[in-house]
């Protein structure tokens, strides 16, 4: 009798210690390249205001209340994007998030795709985040701006780029925890794509500017819907 009353409870009790892990993670962190719009985008989500924006050198945290519920919030963390400083910033936060928002500037995105898909795999074959598989939004920047990507192009440009990536670094140590061996992304033998990932992962097209520039409002209606769910 004991034994199945065992059986009962431990997906109870399991279900109860994710659940509190996954409670204490109050942060949606807030990454990407320089000039991907970050921290224009923090600032437009916390006060729906403008502001002129430089490259940040450190961390920047404010707490985020949702606009339907005053009493249910997170914490935004908008991390530098400088390749000398985001991963160490990563290492620092990562244990924290409930849900990471992975910045991309669209218009110059052909241009920096490489870069883009070198910095979200070093994301997604880090240990913790793997273990604790936050959901991802990949977050489509600047598309007020004509020459932008869209999110269905990027979503297949950023697969492609990390199924090579895969394949170039399978023989090296890539995650950023040393105590574990290299994690493998996606399924061994066959092709990239983001639903292999432990993790939800889903793009939205945004705008942190606004198609009326200073004066107007910013475009992140999908973004603010995504933070409601993740919250």
């Amino acid at each position: 009798i004991s034994l199945t009353l065992l059986l009962l409870l431990c997906p109870a009790v399991l279900w109860r210690v994710v659940q509190g892990r996954r409670s204490s993670r109050k942060a949606v962190l807030l990454l990407g390249l320089c000039d991907a719009g970050k921290t224009l985008l923090f600032a437009r989500l916390l006060s729906g205001r403008y502001r002129d924006t430089q490259t940040s050198i450190t961390d920047s945290s404010a707490t985020y209340r949702l606009s339907r519920d005053k009493s249910t919030n997170v914490t935004l963390i908008d991390l530098p994007g400088h390749e000398s400083l985001r991963l160490q910033f990563l290492e620092r936060f990562k244990a924290a998030a409930r849900a990471i928002v992975f910045v991309v500037d669209s218009v110059a995105f052909q241009r920096e795709v490489k870069d883009v898909a070198e910095f979200l795999y070093q994301v997604l074959v880090d240990g913790t985040v793997l273990r604790n598989a936050p959901p991802l939004l990949i977050a489509c920047n600047k598309q007020d701006v004509t020459m932008a990507k869209s999110a269905k192009l990027i979503q297949q440009q950023l697969e492609k780029e990390l199924n090579t990536l895969r394949v170039t670094r399978s023989a090296a140590p890539t995650t950023l925890d040393t105590s574990g061996g290299p994690a493998q992304l996606g399924k061994k033998g066959k092709d990239f794509d983001f639903s292999q990932l432990p993790m939800k992962v889903e793009f939205v097209e945004c705008s942190a500017r606004g198609s009326k520039g200073e004066e107007g409002d910013a475009d992140l209606e999908g973004l603010e819907k995504w933070l409601a769910k993740v919250a």
